[in-house]
């Protein structure tokens, strides 16, 4: 759970990325990681669920902090469940940039570090997602492509996605 700066946006080079398992979380990262889950996903989407699912015990939890005079303020989040758990591949979820994270990018660098995370934790194996249906193209850009009808999901429209895994080298 080494913490991570890297100046990978121009604007905001203060921003430290941070991989942990359920059991490395602090419990003021955990508290921040729910709130920040909460307004967006129940606040701001107007979208009761329950979002302690049980799963969040099982995932790699990839976290983006900006630092800031006043400490630091999480503008990047997301889950990496390992496989069996809600599907038979790997699959990244709650992803999410709130209010202080958007609009600079951290979504695009969020996604790409889940997906290093995916890969090394899962090297040749698919990535399956339930995406809200508006974010199909933005998941598209990482390899995933629809992989079924529009179902709703929480009271919103969401489409399945898959990013198929590497294929094994044909060997003679």
């Amino acid at each position: 759970m080494t913490p991570e700066t890297t100046p990978m946006l121009p604007s905001d080079p203060l921003l430290v990325w941070q991989t942990a398992t359920f059991a490395d979380l602090t419990v003021d990262a955990l508290y921040t990681v729910l709130q920040a889950r909460i307004a967006v996903f129940v606040v701001e989407q107007r979208c009761p669920y329950q979002d302690a699912d049980g799963i969040d015990r099982q995932a790699h939890h990839v976290l983006g902090w900006r630092m800031t005079p006043s400490g630091r303020v999480l503008v990047a989040y997301c889950r990496l469940v390992p496989p069996g758990v809600r599907y038979a591949e790997p699959s990244i979820g709650r992803v999410l940039t709130p209010a202080a994270g958007r609009r600079q990018g951290l979504g695009k660098a969020l996604m790409r570090r889940a997906l290093a995370l995916h890969d090394a934790l899962y090297p040749g194996q698919g990535n399956r997602i339930s995406a809200q249906q508006y974010l199909e193209r933005f998941y598209r850009a990482f390899g995933y492509r629809t992989v079924s009808a529009p179902y709703d999901e929480d009271g919103l429209p969401h489409v399945e996605m898959l990013r198929p895994g590497a294929k094994a080298p044909l060997t003679r």
